[in-house]
């Protein structure tokens, strides 16, 4: 989830609080990434395939969430000279401490590691970023931080503007030579561990040219005058930092989603492919996208700095066909009007985002459905995820833990089969004025055709499609399964209560939040 706006509802108890100051950022010093890693093992094994397709990206969709593991933790092992690592979130659980530990025992042996965290995503793990950046190898900057560390709501309330916007980026950038960029945070619901809801979500790794693209993208973040030092805000670790940190890591392995994960990472055939030589690599031209990081600080709203000009401007009109999935999908009323008018001009237009019962944030679902009807009228087609998969289905997606619930988090889409996006990027507001986002635009039928052909067949049956009863002027929502079809008059598994809440949510002017 990347939505940040203080609760009202419990303002009134935090008027009391005293206010506090970000320190100086004077003696920070800037650093780039590493550009000659040519000789790392990495880069000898990429260079051959690079080569071989100048001026191309090769490209690995990372659908499974163990492979999406297995990747970063690959990364981060075979990694000889820097480790560049970029998130919104990163929760203290099983595969987050996996991953820090995967940087620490890089850092270890001599990696230079630069770990960039937004502050708003990163609650409960102050002594593990402390003792992490203790490491000397290891820096830890934190992005757009907050000043009061306990009461976190505080914040927003005595600096809404500031603490309203932050860096929604992911990438993890292993020797300048592979990255990996999309839509996953670190934590157990990106990787298909524990209990809980697991996220739907899409990464990629890339190697050549894009690499060199996300390596300046996070120079201009890590320098930015957005980026502290965590020991400026955290302060310096204690003495028993190491000890405490090393009965993290061990507990995490103790754990069964941990010794799972541990598992899935021995047994992928992702790992010995990458290693080899032998993933086999979508080569196109890619583009990285990103907003300038100053949009966190500015009040003007300059739309030079903002990505989804660029965005589009890259993929271009589709003439033919559009396919969207975004689990935050907040059109608007510029944004509806506009997929209306490709619609009524002839362009297939498919959506998927979240069904109310699957949607972790309501006041989002309110913002998206309030645009149903105008959007189903211009002949949109709607599809909304099912809040559980089946458990063949769990399976399937390699998934461990007893969960069973699912929400989208995937951000990409494919204009006529031909381009792809796939990033950080929601079409809501907070994606497009507040937040900071990057992606990648791919110039590959084989990824555009792919995410088509999941329309055709594939969400149709994990998603509940949305209709419009032009008799009744009301909505209705069709559940397909092997056995047959269901119809809802309302938005299915979701109570009466959720959606009186919804309903209540929509009449209020708070889209430019979402």
């Amino acid at each position: 989830m990347h939505r940040s706006a203080a609760p009202l509802v419990i303002a009134l108890t935090l008027l009391t609080a005293g206010c506090a100051s970000l320190p100086p950022l004077e003696g920070r010093a800037p650093t780039l990434a590493l550009t000659a890693t040519d000789a790392t093992q990495l880069g000898q094994s990429i260079a051959p395939r690079v080569a071989a397709h100048p001026g191309k990206t090769g490209i690995y969709p990372l659908t499974l969430p163990a492979d999406a593991f297995a990747a970063r933790a690959l990364l981060a092992a075979e990694a000889q000279r820097s480790l560049d690592v970029q998130y919104y979130i990163w929760h203290d659980d099983e595969t987050g401490m996996l991953l820090a530990e995967a940087l620490w025992r890089a850092a270890e042996r001599g990696v230079r590691v630069r770990l960039l965290l937004d502050d708003n995503g990163i609650a409960g793990l102050d002594p593990t970023l402390a003792a992490l950046d203790s490491q000397p190898n290891i820096e830890v900057r934190l992005y757009n931080p907050l000043p009061h560390r306990g009461v976190r709501a505080l914040n927003f309330l005595a600096d809404f503007s500031r603490a309203n916007r932050r860096m929604h980026n992911k990438s993890f950038n292993a020797d300048n030579q592979a990255a990996i960029v999309g839509g996953r945070n670190v934590g157990n619901e990106y990787f298909g561990a524990g209990e809980g809801v697991v996220f739907q979500d899409l990464d990629v790794v890339a190697v050549g040219p894009a690499v060199r693209e996300v390596s300046k993208a996070f120079d201009l973040y890590w320098n930015s005058d957005s980026a502290y030092p965590a020991a400026s805000i955290l302060g310096p670790a204690g003495a028993d930092a190491r000890a405490m940190l090393e009965a993290k890591f061990a507990a995490a392995h103790a754990s069964p989603a941990a010794a799972a994960y541990l598992k899935a990472l021995r047994e992928t055939p992702l790992v010995a492919k990458l290693v080899k030589g032998r993933l086999p690599l979508e080569w196109a031209e890619a583009q990285l996208v990103y907003d300038d990081p100053a949009k966190t600080l500015d009040t003007g709203e300059r739309t030079d700095l903002l990505m989804l000009p660029k965005l589009l401007r890259l993929t271009g009109r589709p003439e033919h066909q559009l396919d969207l999935i975004s689990p935050y999908f907040v059109p608007r009323k510029e944004g509806t009007a506009a997929f209306a008018e490709l619609a009524r001009d002839g362009v297939k237009v498919r959506i998927l985002t979240n069904s109310l019962a699957a949607s972790d944030v309501a006041a989002v679902h309110a913002g998206y459905a309030k645009r149903r009807e105008d959007l189903l009228r211009a002949g949109v087609r709607l599809f909304e995820l099912k809040p559980t998969l089946a458990q063949e289905e769990a399976q399937d997606k390699r998934t461990f833990g007893g969960s069973s619930g699912a929400s989208l988090h995937a951000k990409t889409f494919a204009v006529d089969r031909e381009r792809a996006f796939v990033g950080s990027f929601n079409f809501d507001p907070r994606s497009a004025l507040l937040n900071t986002e990057m992606g990648l635009v791919i110039r590959s039928p084989v990824l555009a055709q792919a995410i088509a052909a999941a329309f055709d067949s594939k969400f149709p049956m994990e998603a509940y499609e949305v209709h419009l009863d032009q008799d009744r002027g009301s909505l209705y929502w069709i559940e397909r399964t092997p056995t047959g079809e269901t119809r809802y008059d309302h938005d299915p598994g979701a109570g009466l209560l959720k959606r009186l809440g919804v309903g209540i949510l929509s009449l209020l002017p708070i889209e430019w939040l979402l």
